[in-house]
C-alpha cells in the first residue's frame, strides 16, 4: 500500500506546560509525519518552545478555526490531521489513518475518545460517541483527519465563534464517507476537573441540543462562556 504523506496540525494558545512533551510524544508515535504548530499569540513561552521542536511554526491571532486553516495552508501532506495538544494519540495511529484513507471513497475520519476512569467520564465518553452517531456530529477532540483536496473543496474550517469543528465535520460528510477508527485518543480531563465533571458534561449536552435546534452560534458561544469559562 502506497504511503500517503500526513501533516499534523496543532492549534495552541499558552500551552507551554504541555507542548514540549506532546511534541516528543508525536515524534515517537507518528514518526515521519510533518508537525505544524499554529499559535494564537501565546505569551507564556509556547512560541519559543515550538520554534525548534516542530517542522513549521505559524503565529497568528487567537482563533482556532483561523489557526487550523493557516496550518492547513502551510502543510505539505496529502492528509491533514488536526490534533489537540492535550491528547495522547494511539499506537499505530499513522498506519490506521493510512488504512482508512486507502479507500478513495473516504473523505476523512476520526478516532474515538477515551477519558480516565470515572462513572461521569464513562457516561460522557459513551454519550458523546452514540450521540455523535445519531446527530452526525464530532468535535475536535476526536482528532479529525481528511484529504487535503477535500479540505480545500469545503473551504476549510468555518470561522465561527464556536463549534467550528462540528461545522467542518458536517461539511466533510457531504464529500464522502467519514470513518470512525476504533483506536482511542486519550483526552486530558483538565477542563472537566477545572469546571466540574457533571457541570461540563451537562453543559456540552445542552449546547449540542441547542445547536441541533438551530440556536445561533454566537448565542451558544455566550452560553459556553458563562457556563464553562467563568468557572475556570
Amino acid at each position: 500500500m502506497t504511503r500517503i504523506p500526513v501533516s499534523i496540525i496543532i492549534p495552541v494558545l499558552n500551552e507551554a506546560k504541555l507542548l514540549w512533551p506532546f511534541l516528543a510524544h508525536l515524534r515517537e508515535r507518528a514518526a515521519g509525519a510533518e508537525i505544524i504548530v499554529t499559535d494564537g499569540g501565546s505569551s507564556d513561552g509556547t512560541i519559543e518552545l515550538a520554534r525548534d521542536s516542530c517542522n513549521q511554526l505559524i503565529v497568528g491571532e487567537p482563533n482556532r478555526a483561523k489557526q487550523m486553516n493557516a496550518g492547513a495552508d502551510a502543510a505539505h501532506g496529502d492528509i491533514l490531521w488536526f490534533v489537540h495538544v492535550d491528547a495522547e494519540i494511539p499506537q499505530g495511529c499513522l498506519e490506521e489513518i493510512q488504512r482508512i484513507m486507502h479507500d478513495p471513497k473516504v473523505a476523512g475520519g476520526f478516532f474515538r475518545i477515551r477519558l480516565p476512569r470515572s462513572w461521569v467520564y464513562r457516561f460522557t465518553d459513551s454519550f458523546a460517541h452514540y450521540a455523535g452517531i445519531l446527530l452526525r456530529m464530532r468535535c475536535g477532540d476526536h482528532g479529525i483527519f481528511c484529504r487535503r483536496t477535500v479540505f480545500v473543496d469545503v473551504g476549510g474550517f468555518p470561522e465561527v465563534p464556536l463549534m467550528e469543528d462540528v461545522e467542518f465535520f458536517r461539511l466533510l460528510r457531504q464529500r464522502g464517507r467519514v470513518v470512525c477508527s476504533q483506536k482511542r485518543i486519550l483526552s486530558n480531563p483538565r477542563r472537566y476537573e477545572t469546571v466540574g465533571r457533571v457541570r461540563l458534561t451537562l453543559a456540552y449536552g445542552l449546547i449540542a441540543m441547542l445547536y441541533i435546534f438551530g440556536v445561533p452560534l454566537s448565542k451558544l458561544a455566550s452560553l459556553y462562556e458563562r457556563i464553562c469559562c467563568k468557572a475556570m
